[in-house]
Formats: structure tokens, C-alpha cells, sequence
């Protein structure tokens, strides 16, 4: 029995640009992340997906409903699917978290995964959220084609957990906006087929950035 799974980061925020950390606090598309929504849906017109499911928070939200303007799917939305709660470094650049936290932020760095960031999730937390809906999600729908809308915090764990990659480990794999990545669960077992596909965006790559 194997479900499909065609995750996609939201598209490009203020935030984003800005390089301010949202977490569980939201920023809305901006022009380009509104473009790259729409191209993510005209890409996937057509093709089989047999139900869409997105984080709660905002920006997926919307990034869902532009691609689904295309594919005509109804939402489901669900909070398994947020991004890591940021604790003390949410709404923040790097710039000011390091210099309002200096030793949170060099932890935070480091990938501590039993960093908790003052009443957000660790790193250790956030994966075991994430791998549980998403396994969840795979038994509920065996054989189907998920189209699953994301952050790239939860990427990052995705593709950890699929290639055994340390939680710890430096990362060595973008995380672009709107980018299309597909895994295959089989019997609980992860597969990734693809990863990081913007051809839909043409010549404008997406911010790489949490």
C-alpha cells in the first residue's frame, strides 16, 4: 500500500524577504508569493491528487487556495502541519535574535534538537509532530496522491527522517518556496523521488529560507 505525498512549501512572505522568523506567527504572500502559488496550481491541473491538506496558518492557507483555484480540490487543514514554534526568536531577524539571544541563538544554530527556545518546540519535538501526521495521513489514504501545503521548517525534518540525515546535522538541501517534493510511503517505509522542483517558477528561484 503506497501513498503519494506532493508537499510544497508556501509560497514567498514579507517575512521571507525580510528574513524575519514567522514560526506559528504569519506574514502574508507578497506579489511573488501570490505568482508562485498560481504557477504551483497550474503545474498540478490535471494531474490525480486525491485530497489537499495545509498547515492552518496563514500563509499556507492562501498558497493552498491559489493552487486549488487550478485543481479544484476542497482544503483540509491541519495543525500537525505548522511550522516549528520559534519561542523567543519568532517575528525576529537573525540579526536581532543574535544580538537579543545570544546564547539561544548560537544553540539554535548549533541544532541543539533538546533546545526548547524559551516556550517554543525543540527540535527533537517538532520532528516526532510532523513525522506522526504525516504517517498518519499515509494510513488513513493508502494508494492515494496527497498534495500536502508546508513550511520549509517541516520539510527539513521530512527529509531527515526519509534519508536518516541527523536531526543535528548541518543542512546540505534548500528549502524554496513553492517548490514541489515528492515522497512515497510504503508500508511505513519513506521514499524520496524528487525534491526541490521550481521548473513550474521558471527563471525566479525562491527564497531559501525557514
Amino acid at each position: 500500500m503506497t501513498t503519494t505525498l506532493l508537499v510544497v512549501r508556501h509560497g514567498e512572505t514579507k517575512w521571507n524577504v525580510e528574513g524575519r522568523m514567522q514560526g506559528h506567527l504569519d506574514s502574508d504572500l507578497d506579489t511573488s508569493g501570490v505568482e508562485q502559488a498560481d504557477a504551483v496550481g497550474r503545474r498540478l491541473a490535471g494531474e490525480r491528487i486525491d485530497g489537499v491538506i495545509s498547515s492552518d496558518l496563514g500563509r499556507t492557507v492562501a498558497t493552498a487556495r491559489g493552487i486549488t483555484a487550478h485543481t479544484r480540490h476542497e482544503i483540509r487543514t491541519d495543525a500537525r502541519l505548522r511550522e516549528r514554534h520559534l519561542g523567543i526568536f519568532q517575528g525576529l531577524t537573525g540579526t536581532e535574535a543574535a544580538l537579543r539571544h545570544a546564547h539561544d541563538w548560537r544553540r539554535f544554530k548549533e541544532r541543539d534538537p533538546e533546545h526548547d527556545l524559551h516556550g517554543g518546540e525543540t527540535l527533537r519535538q517538532f520532528s516526532a509532530r510532523c513525522v506522526e501526521c504525516v504517517n498518519d495521513l499515509a494510513a488513513r489514504q493508502p494508494h492515494a496522491t496527497l498534495l500536502v501545503v508546508t513550511h520549509g521548517g517541516v520539510l527539513d525534518v521530512l527529509f531527515r527522517h526519509t534519508t536518516g540525515l541527523p536531526l543535528e546535522a548541518p543542512r546540505t538541501f534548500t528549502l524554496l518556496n513553492a517548490s514541489l517534493n515528492t515522497f512515497e510511503i510504503t508500508d511505513g517505509m519513506w521514499t524520496l523521488l524528487h525534491w526541490g522542483d521550481i521548473a513550474h517558477l521558471g527563471v525566479r528561484d525562491a527564497i531559501d529560507d525557514v
